[in-house]
């Protein structure tokens, strides 16, 4: 049977506002307060790279043999010494480092250097494999579209670039082939309206899609069973 006072104090504690607390405190075992739920995560979600990569360093001390030059077609990197003759087991991992940077000139210095490296390589670029699969993680890491999308135009430009390179990103699939798995599906519909990022290049699902059947293509026979094991989704372009 409930009091008259019992009752009373039910209305009140009914119209007070009740106190969150966190859990596993004391003071979730208190009456009339609510314990705070755990923090919402989510695997997509964007993350914010160190604000200052190894590439804004180096160029902030004046290391990287480069300088912006303007023209009437408007910006553009020119090097100060010939591209053939850089040491590319120095400057290359520091230009992919820069492919986390969204900040102008740092990402326009990045994305040029490394297209120009990747151009006058040649078999230069094989030996360095190893040294580019952090900066690579570390950009798909940050989960940031056009970052992402950055990246994955940069692994493919990688892979064509000169023979083995295919071949000498299997091992390394594991790390990082595990953010393709979160996107791979990440499809624009927009029904009848005009999807300008596929006009971009920059849907990308169908990026990821496009990436891994070129890893495929250029990794030799055991490109495909890697592929699988870590984006089990995939179908091969190959067997297919």
């Amino acid at each position: 049977m409930v009091t008259g006072r019992e009752f009373r104090e039910s209305l009140r504690q009914k119209g007070r506002k009740k106190r969150v607390v966190p859990g596993f405190t004391v003071q979730s075992l208190q009456s009339g307060v609510v314990v705070q739920g755990p923090p919402r995560v989510s695997a997509v979600r964007p993350r914010q790279p160190p604000k200052e990569s190894i590439f804004r360093k180096a160029y902030l001390r004046g290391d990287l043999p480069i300088s912006l030059a303007f023209d009437t077609y408007g910006t553009k990197l020119t090097w100060k010494v010939e591209v053939e003759k850089l040491d590319y087991h120095h400057y290359l991992p520091i230009f992919f480092d820069g492919l986390s940077e969204t900040e102008y000139p740092y990402k326009f210095f990045a994305q040029q250097g490394i297209k120009d490296m990747m151009q006058h390589g040649g078999p230069k670029i094989v030996p360095v494999i190893p040294q580019l699969i952090i900066p690579i993680k570390n950009a798909l890491n940050t989960r940031k579209h056009d970052v992402v999308c950055t990246t994955l135009k940069v692994m493919q430009q990688l892979v064509m670039s000169a023979d083995m390179v295919g071949e000498a990103l299997v091992p390394y699939y594991r790390q990082i082939l595990p953010v393709f798995n979160l996107f791979k599906n990440k499809n624009v519909n927009c029904g009848d309206d005009i999807d300008y990022t596929q006009m971009k290049h920059e849907n990308l699902g169908d990026l990821i899609q496009e990436t891994l059947e070129i890893l495929e293509r250029h990794g030799g026979d055991d490109a495909y069973i890697n592929i699988k094991y870590m984006v089990p989704t995939y179908e091969s372009c190959v067997m297919n």
